[in-house]
């Protein structure tokens, strides 16, 4: 009897710790859980110091501009705060998008969070994100919701003050400039009271100073040597860049850190950061994805993911 007992015992306890294990996977990985539903929010109060550019409106709540004139085509557009102009290139057997973007504010750089939700397992794709936000541009941002560290500022306003020592963080200003940090240096709260309008918890650093901060065997966690890429850099004052790669291909090889690092270079970036890559990697522009994103290059299909980085209003 007393060995039967022994017997149920351990079944129920195997059973429960199954049933546990199980949980904890499913709530890491699957299940959805919003931590902030009003994540559709700004801290325009970041820009109230700046000199006001003539057209934007006065009273309204998110301080948008009257675009009184667009002038759109299939590789760019062009209206009084925004200049987006699309290039292909290739190399190391790799297709690679460039936008170049020129604002007359850094609060026409916006972020999004998929459902309008901080929090975990909140995924969508990053052109549904983007047509939700009437954004001309989009990318993939940094997957914020497959990590549970790394700090998250999105539109001056943190929603994560834990910090992963071993990332570089980017930081762009609401003046409209980057600086790299990480959180050995600064806490979360230092970078908003300083005005930080959005950071990022990826890397690496690609480019810092005009000069590759990254070696040829640098790689993010066991990735391969090639993959596609996202990357944002900045030229000068409210001047960017957006890159993305395709990979995976026969097509399509994709570039190793380095590869990506050197091609920022040489388009005359001071600083540039990459951003979460492989089959996240995706471009959108005037309601259409640029590049030919993958996972597995099987299938072109874009990857859901926790956020974008958006240019529009």
């Amino acid at each position: 009897m007393a060995k039967k007992k022994s017997i149920i015992s351990w079944i129920a306890y195997a059973a429960t710790l199954v049933g546990f294990t199980t949980y904890v996977m499913l709530d890491t990985f699957v299940l959805p859980r919003v931590i902030d539903s009003d994540a559709d929010k700004m801290n325009m109060s970041l820009f109230e110091s700046q000199a006001p550019t003539e057209n934007i409106q006065s009273g309204t709540e998110s301080g948008t501009a009257a675009v009184t004139e667009t002038l759109s085509t299939e590789n760019s557009y062009k209206d009084e705060n925004i200049s987006i102009e699309l290039k292909e290139y290739n190399a190391h057997a790799t297709a690679i998008y460039v936008a170049d973007v020129q604002l007359s504010s850094a609060q026409y750089l916006k972020t999004a969070f998929a459902n309008d939700s901080y929090g975990r397992n909140i995924k969508d794709k990053t052109s549904s994100i983007a047509e939700d936000k009437n954004a001309v541009f989009a990318v993939n941002g940094d997957f914020y919701g497959a990590r549970e560290s790394g700090y998250v500022i999105r539109n001056g306003i943190l929603y994560r003050s834990s910090g992963d020592s071993s990332a570089d963080v980017l930081c762009i200003y609401a003046d409209g400039s980057f600086a790299i940090t990480n959180s050995k240096e600064k806490n979360a709260q230092e970078l908003v009271d300083e005005g930080v309008w959005q950071a990022f918890s990826f890397g690496p650093a690609l480019v810092e100073d005009g000069s590759v901060s990254v070696s040829e065997k640098d790689e993010v966690g066991k990735a391969m040597a090639s993959n596609p890429r996202t990357a944002i850099g900045i030229i000068d004052e409210l001047h960017y860049v957006f890159v993305v790669s395709d990979g995976r291909t026969s097509e399509s090889e994709g570039l190793s850190l380095f590869e990506l690092a050197q091609f920022m270079e040489g388009l005359g970036v001071n600083t540039a950061y990459n951003l979460d890559g492989g089959g996240s990697s995706s471009m959108y522009f005037n309601g259409k994805v640029i590049n030919k994103p993958t996972t597995n290059g099987r299938s072109i299909k874009e990857r859901s993911v926790s956020d974008i980085v958006y240019i529009g209003y």
